[in-house]
C-alpha cells in the first residue's frame, strides 16, 4: 500500500489526484494523510507499565491507575490506561471463566509437557514474544530457547508484532542448530496459533504443545528471560533505532548463552549443555548399555 500511495504524483498536470488513486486502487484520505509521531508521555507511561508488569502482572486497570499515582506521580483514567495496554500487548493475568469461545478459527493444541520429564536438548523448544519500550516508540522481541539446556536458539526484533516476527525468530533458530525439536511449545496468541506458524512446525514433524490459558507459569523459562534481558540490558541502556537495539541485543544473547554460569545447569553455560548433552533419551541409553554388556 505505501509504495502505491508514493506513486501518486499530486502535481501531475493531466492526470488528477483522484484518478490516479482510482487506478492505483488507494485511498485518497492515505494519500493526504501525515503520520503523528507517538505522544512522548504515552510512551513513557508503557514503559512504566512493562515495569510494573514484571513486578506484578496480575493487576488489573484499576489498581494500576493507583500504583502509577501514588509511585509516578501519573494521573490517567481508566480508558486511556486500557488503550496503552492494548498496544502493547499487556493483559492482566487472572482465572476467567470460560463464557465464550474465540471465532478466529484458529485450532488450540493441548499442553503436551505437563508430568513429561524433559531431559535433553532439543526435547522440547518454546518461543514467545515481548514488548520492547524504546526513547521514540518502541520494538517486540521474539526468542526460540531450548527448554532443557535454556539456551536462546535463534530471536528477531521488529516494530510490529505478527507471525513474520515469529516465523524469522524460528528461521534462525534452525538455521543455527540445524536441528528441529520433538515439541515446540508457546502461548495461544494470535500468532502462535496462525495457520502459518502451525502449519511450519507441522511440516517439520513437530509436536505442537500450547499453554493454558492464563498459564504464564506453563513457559516459566522464557518469561524469566524476559526479566533478565529487560533489567540487564533493555532498561540499563537507551537504544534509540532498532539496529542500535538488534547490536546490543545481539551482545548481550551471546554472553547469556556462552559466557554467564547459570546456577541450575550447575554453574553451566547454556551454551556448554546445549551442545554437551545427550541428545537420546534416557530409557534408550541405559538399554543400549544393557544390550552391549
Amino acid at each position: 500500500m505505501r509504495d502505491r500511495i508514493e506513486l501518486v504524483d499530486k502535481e501531475h498536470p493531466k492526470i488528477s489526484m483522484r484518478s490516479q488513486c482510482e487506478l492505483l486502487d488507494v485511498a485518497r484520505s492515505s494519500v493526504d494523510y501525515k503520520p503523528v509521531a507517538e505522544d512522548p508521555e504515552d510512551i513513557r507511561i508503557k514503559r512504566l507499565l512493562d515495569k510494573i508488569f514484571l513486578k506484578d502482572p496480575c493487576l488489573g486497570s484499576r489498581r494500576l491507575r493507583t500504583v502509577l499515582e501514588r509511585d509516578h506521580d501519573v494521573k490517567i483514567n481508566r480508558k486511556r490506561l486500557q488503550r496503552l495496554r492494548r498496544e502493547i500487548g499487556q493483559e492482566a493475568i487472572w482465572c476467567k471463566p470460560r463464557t465464550s469461545i474465540p471465532d478466529d478459527g484458529h485450532r488450540k493444541y493441548p499442553y503436551l509437557l505437563r508430568n513429561l520429564t524433559i531431559d535433553r536438548p532439543d526435547q522440547v523448544w518454546c518461543a514467545d514474544i515481548t514488548y520492547v519500550p524504546m526513547p521514540r516508540g518502541h520494538a517486540y522481541l521474539c526468542a526460540v530457547m531450548d527448554w532443557h539446556s535454556r539456551k536462546v536458539l535463534g530471536w528477531a526484533l521488529s516494530n510490529t508484532m505478527g507471525t513474520d516476527l515469529c516465523l524469522e525468530a524460528l528461521e534462525s533458530a534452525l538455521g543455527a542448530t540445524g536441528r528441529v525439536p520433538e515439541i515446540f511449545n508457546t502461548d495461544q496468541g494470535c500468532q502462535f496459533t496462525s495457520a502459518e506458524w502451525t502449519g511450519r512446525l507441522s511440516g517439520l514433524g513437530v509436536k505442537i504443545s500450547m499453554d493454558g490459558r492464563g498459564r504464564w507459569m506453563d513457559n516459566v523459562f522464557i518469561e524469566r528471560l524476559w526479566r533478565s534481558v529487560k533489567y540487564e540490558r533493555i532498561y540499563l541502556f537507551e537504544h534509540s533505532t532498532l539496529p542500535a537495539l538488534r547490536v546490543s541485543l545481539a551482545e548481550w544473547f551471546d554472553l547469556y548463552n556462552h559466557w554467564r554460569p547459570h546456577q541450575n545447569l550447575g554453574n553451566l553455560t547454556p551454551g556448554v549443555v546445549y551442545q554437551t548433552s545427550p541428545r537420546e533419551p534416557q530409557e534408550a541409553s541405559e538399554a543400549a548399555t544393557r544390550e552391549a554388556a
